[in-house]
């Protein structure tokens, strides 16, 4: 396909999910059932509006039964199922149109997913678009009974492996996902996506309260050095701010962050999403709060020359100094989360650095030890 997108100064070529690869094939493998031959390519319409033109690959017209396949094409968004081939198996019933997963299709064992426990985990816009498909190929052959179509990916289980859902709770495969039918390159979404659906899951477990971790550093301190439960916390990458708002839609009412210092510090500005793609801004946001701390121009040319936080630290920490800047860091990190939620939801935080020298946690806001009870050890 020829759609690009615009990334950060890059022209990327787009891709297509494999839910359009499953639809695809379910479409092809429909024709080839009633027509009992064999298919090339079929052109798809996407949610996203994007007309797809895909080829058809291994078709098997058969009496009973068709089969054939559609290779994923991820474009320029690293994706390990890039490659694969999405199989669809179709079959005469009486009535209806059914949709289930087979080989390399996993199965929901969780609650709170997009699909109930024990269903194939195609989720919904996927399982709507091979419906709708096949449907429109029953009415244009004259056809009045009913297919059940069988989507399978070969390697799938091992492929699940590399990704998110044996922690989500799917088992045996991947899951066939996509929303707009088509892949942006190096698209955040999926990850927003998949930090909402950890707390839907969670939700749907009956918690009201959730831990928030940027990533590896927040679990490991929670876990090792506040005696936290390690399930407990949700990784929420650099999207501090989805997370939370997905948190508050979910219905959470205590939501605690634990984080280190060099993610944290931005949301002294204000800034929620901390990638660095997003800005930088903490040497800028810990001379700021250095200044109004006392600090002279001296220290602050240092602070702002520094390549990391735990640099700056030090630095304070020469000066006597640290305490009163994390002090106030704290504060604008604790007005920063206060805004984003509603009133009657509480939020709170927890700051840290892994360097014991440097004291472990740098600040924390005054609800914090009240709300690790809940999760302690």
């Amino acid at each position: 396909m020829d759609l690009t997108k615009n990334i950060n100064g890059k022209l990327l070529r787009c891709g297509y999910t494999t839910g359009s690869c499953a639809a695809a094939a379910a479409s092809a493998a429909a024709r080839m059932l009633l027509t009992g031959a064999a298919v090339d390519s079929v052109t798809l319409e996407t949610p996203a509006g994007v007309r797809l033109m895909l080829d058809i690959l291994e078709p098997e017209p058969g009496r009973d039964f068709a089969s054939c396949a559609v290779r994923k094409d991820s474009g320029d968004d690293p994706d390990v199922t890039n490659g694969v081939l999405v199989f669809a198996r179709a079959e005469r019933t009486a009535s209806g149109i059914t949709v289930d997963g087979g080989e390399g299709v996993g199965r929901v064992t969780k609650p709170g997913l997009d699909q109930p426990v024990g269903a194939a985990a195609i989720n919904s816009t996927p399982r709507r678009m091979i419906a709708d498909h096949v449907a429109q190929v029953c009415r244009e052959q004259g056809y009045g009974g009913g297919i059940a179509i069988t989507i399978s990916i070969p390697g799938g289980r091992e492929l699940a492996a590399r990704t998110f859902n044996p922690r989500m709770g799917i088992e045996g495969g991947i899951s066939v996902l996509g929303t707009s039918g088509i892949v942006e390159p190096m698209s955040n979404r999926a990850l927003v996506d998949t930090v909402a659906l950890e707390l839907r899951q969670l939700a749907a477990r009956g918690s009201d309260r959730v831990l928030l971790v940027p990533g590896n550093y927040g679990r490991d301190f929670a876990a090792e050095r506040l005696r936290l439960r390690p399930d407990a916390c949700v990784s929420c990458s650099n999207f501090i701010g989805d997370a939370i708002d997905a948190a508050v839609e979910h219905g959470f009412r205590e939501i605690l962050l634990i984080g280190h210092i060099g993610k944290l510090v931005k949301l002294g500005i204000g800034q929620t999403n901390t990638h660095s793609s997003a800005g930088d801004g903490r040497m800028e946001t810990l001379a700021a709060c250095a200044a109004l701390c006392g600090a002279q121009a001296p220290l602050i040319r240092e602070i702002l020359d520094c390549a990391t936080t735990d640099a700056a630290l030090e630095l304070l920490q020469r000066e006597e100094l640290k305490e009163p800047v994390c002090a106030l860091l704290g504060r604008r990190i604790e007005a920063t989360l206060r805004r984003r939620v509603p009133e009657g939801v509480e939020i709170g935080y927890v700051l840290f650095t892994n360097r014991q020298d440097l004291g472990g946690v740098l600040s924390r806001s005054g609800n914090a030890e009240r709300m690790m009870e809940h999760w302690r050890e």
